[in-house]
């Protein structure tokens, strides 16, 4: 095997950065206009900051080469991402060789390798690549080059994407917001005061920013949703069993096994350039490919118009603050104004139950992994805790004999059955996505002091997720899109819940949805 070579990008001083990424105001303006001396941009130059879907129509008709493209993305990336911190291991000689590899065939055969032809990409660092440096942000892992492609990396690979670096995560995954002793931290492409989330904060505040078009995440305990509604992105948490998920770190290298609730999916700048993604990213694992195949139904619906949708727009037990409230009835008023058939009322599960169910099985799950010693530990310190005392859930959760997890898992299923009653009469649930817009990064702050702060009042740091838990325990397909914006420029998103394996539902209720609101401002430090 012939190792890649890669380039670790480090993270210089923000005000140095920012200079580095800021652009004359004509170049962001969209105006067209050359560089000085009126010289007029090359054709193709800055497609990298369209949708996937026209830079692959570019491809395709050979207007710009996938090498051409490519090097727009080398370059955007040298000046944008040392303000930003999300692409951390740049392997520009493997890109390059793929993308000349896929220009010499499509001008060979005229047909293209795959959907995703010659189309430059950055992976999540918790995802395997071949001859390329994974660490998932762990220094237990700084020279980990993998021998084999995560199955999902497999798949983009195999429709022609071209794998151009890796972004950042917390170390092993573990936290909701981006940073780890390797490479630094990633910043908020709105405001690098705040979060860019976690645990794919690196991968949102790429596509955010224009250093990728297309990402892929992974998400747990809203580890692909939470960013994306922090960084003004579209994400998808697929339907649990869609899309393979041997080669995930933090199970370690070598592992096949995943989290029961872990699910991978597509980040992207619009619902559209989503649901090109989950095409290629929906599949069986290999050692099931000879027999079976994920053919995923089609919308429910035509129109908005003809959606049954519930609205949960806030709970007692997570209560949002009050420029989600309003982003919520902004949102109610757009879909009565459609004309859809519109249930504020009925709910599917109690939203604390859910959660604590949820925690009680992410807890378990986690203690796959740890030592002989520190599970003994763990086990030791709960027989000395009560169950409802501060640390007593995530002891006994993560702890619990065989006997107590088969019980909590015919909880789930239970719950499940209880959201399958809930979408006989309804077609998708749009609730908060978070609490509140991104939220000050806390970085070096330890874990039992970080806390949010609601409408003034001081709240759990692990609220940011209660809402984006929901889906979790039913493997639920629940998409994030940016709806809106506080008085500060951050963005604010929904969250759209819909049944098991109707992804593509709530990807087309998305799309309705982004043609009635406004359309998102882009962060404008990475625009050009």
């Amino acid at each position: 095997m012939i190792l890649r070579r890669t380039l670790i990008v480090a993270c210089t001083a923000v005000a140095a950065a920012f200079a580095m990424a800021t652009t004359p105001a004509a170049a962001r303006s969209g105006s067209g206009s050359g560089p000085a001396g009126g010289t007029a941009k090359p054709p193709g130059e800055g497609l990298h900051l369209a949708p996937a879907r026209e830079q692959l129509a570019a491809l395709r008709r050979r207007t710009i080469t996938s090498r051409a493209l490519l090097e727009q993305y080398l370059r955007h990336i040298e000046r944008a991402n040392p303000a930003l911190g999300a692409v951390v291991t740049l392997d520009a000689a493997g890109a390059r060789a793929a993308a000349d590899a896929a220009d010499r065939h499509l001008a060979a055969t005229g047909t293209p390798l795959g959907a995703l032809h010659g189309l430059p990409l950055t992976l999540k660092d918790a995802l395997e690549t071949e001859g390329l440096l994974t660490t998932c942000g762990s220094p237990d892992l700084a020279g980990h080059v993998p021998g084999r492609d995560a199955d999902s990396v497999a798949l983009l690979r195999a429709a022609g994407a071209v794998v151009v670096g890796k972004t950042n995560v917390p170390v092993m995954c573990q936290d909701i917001q981006t940073s780890n002793p390797l490479f630094g931290r990633t910043k908020n492409p709105y405001d690098d005061t705040r979060t860019a989330g976690g645990s794919s904060g690196g991968p949102a505040a790429a596509v955010a920013a224009g250093l990728s078009a297309l990402e892929v995440g992974s998400d747990l305990a809203g580890s692909l949703r939470l960013p994306a509604a922090y960084c003004g992105v579209y994400a998808l948490r697929t339907s649990g069993g869609i899309v393979p998920t041997r080669g995930h770190v933090p199970r370690p290298p070598g592992w096949l096994t995943s989290s029961d609730m872990l699910s991978i999916g597509p980040i992207a700048r619009d619902a559209e350039d989503l649901d090109l993604l989950l095409e290629v990213l929906a599949a069986p694992a290999p050692a099931d490919a000879p027999a079976w195949r994920i053919d995923l139904p089609a919308p429910g619906r035509r129109r908005l118009a003809d959606y049954r949708v519930g609205l949960w727009q806030d709970d007692p037990y997570c209560h949002v603050d009050e420029d989600t409230r309003r982003l919520l009835d902004k949102v109610a008023g757009v879909l009565r104004s459609a004309g859809a058939t519109v249930d504020g009322a009925t709910r599917p599960v109690r939203l604390a139950e859910s959660d604590v169910l949820f925690q009680r099985l992410m807890y378990a799950t986690a203690g796959a992994t740890a030592t002989d010693a520190g599970f003994a530990d763990d086990i030791a310190a709960a027989d000395k805790t009560p169950a409802d005392a501060p640390g007593g859930l995530f002891l006994h959760a993560r702890t619990m004999r065989h006997r107590d997890w088969l019980r909590a898992n015919e909880d789930r299923e239970q719950l499940r059955g209880r959201w399958a009653d809930y979408f006989a009469t309804h077609d998708v649930l749009i609730t908060p996505a978070t609490p509140t817009a991104a939220v000050p990064d806390q970085t070096g702050v330890p874990l039992p002091s970080r806390f949010i702060t609601v409408d003034g009042e001081k709240r759990s740091y692990f609220d940011q997720t209660a809402w984006l838990n929901l889906a979790g325990p039913a493997r639920l397909p629940a998409l994030v899109m940016p709806a809106g914006r506080t008085a500060a420029g951050l963005p604010l998103a929904v969250q759209i819940i819909g049944p098991h394996l109707a992804d593509r539902t709530v990807i087309d209720v998305a799309k309705h949805l982004a043609r009635e609101l406004p359309r998102p401002v882009r962060p404008p430090a990475f625009t050009a």
